[in-house]
């Protein structure tokens, strides 16, 4: 085996170096990614979320329910919109595959927006902090965690005992003036 040094050129060493470059650059931005992407996503969802309490609060409507279904509607009229984007449609085979899973995710989204109507037409959306903080639970720890088998790590469990700390506080904060 012959083991020969090549002089490179300079041009050949300024390619290498910017491919290895190139590649530390894309890692840096995937681990970049992992980090903003859920921020950015979850973000877009409070922003609705705000805009769905804000409006729940405006409407002058005497049968909060009926508001909130005819939001409902509205959101389901574009997420049909929005869904091509993601990709095929397929409703029939999506519908019967899931069908289950649809039953459960309606009843849930119907509880999500009855717990909402009651919740601020009574108390407020000031009291959106006790839904956010039992929603931690809820979902991370009940449905994530044991029922679905997520992964959590020391930090997650430090943010999921500060919802349950929030919950506490925010119940005691109520009962003050």
């Amino acid at each position: 085996m012959n083991l020969v040094w090549k002089p490179q050129t300079s041009r050949a060493i300024a390619r290498t170096l910017m491919r290895k470059v190139g590649v530390l650059c894309a890692a840096v931005a995937d681990r970049n990614m992992k980090l903003l992407l859920p921020v950015l996503f979850a973000s877009v969802a409070a922003i609705g979320n705000a805009m769905f309490a804000l409006g729940q609060r405006q409407s002058g409507s005497t049968n909060g329910l009926f508001f909130v279904s005819a939001s409902a509607a509205v959101a389901f009229v574009l997420g049909l919109l929005c869904a091509p984007l993601f990709g095929p449609l397929e409703a029939a085979a999506t519908l019967r595959d899931n069908m289950r899973a649809v039953l459960l995710s309606g009843v849930g989204l119907f509880l999500t927006y009855l717990g909402f109507n009651l919740l601020y037409s009574r108390f407020g959306t000031s009291s959106y902090v006790l839904y956010a903080s039992i929603s931690i639970i809820t979902t991370t720890v009940i449905v994530g965690m044991m029922w679905l088998n997520e992964p959590v790590n020391g930090l997650r469990m430090a943010a999921i005992a500060m919802a349950v700390g929030a919950v506490v506080l925010f119940s005691l904060g109520s009962t003050k003036p």
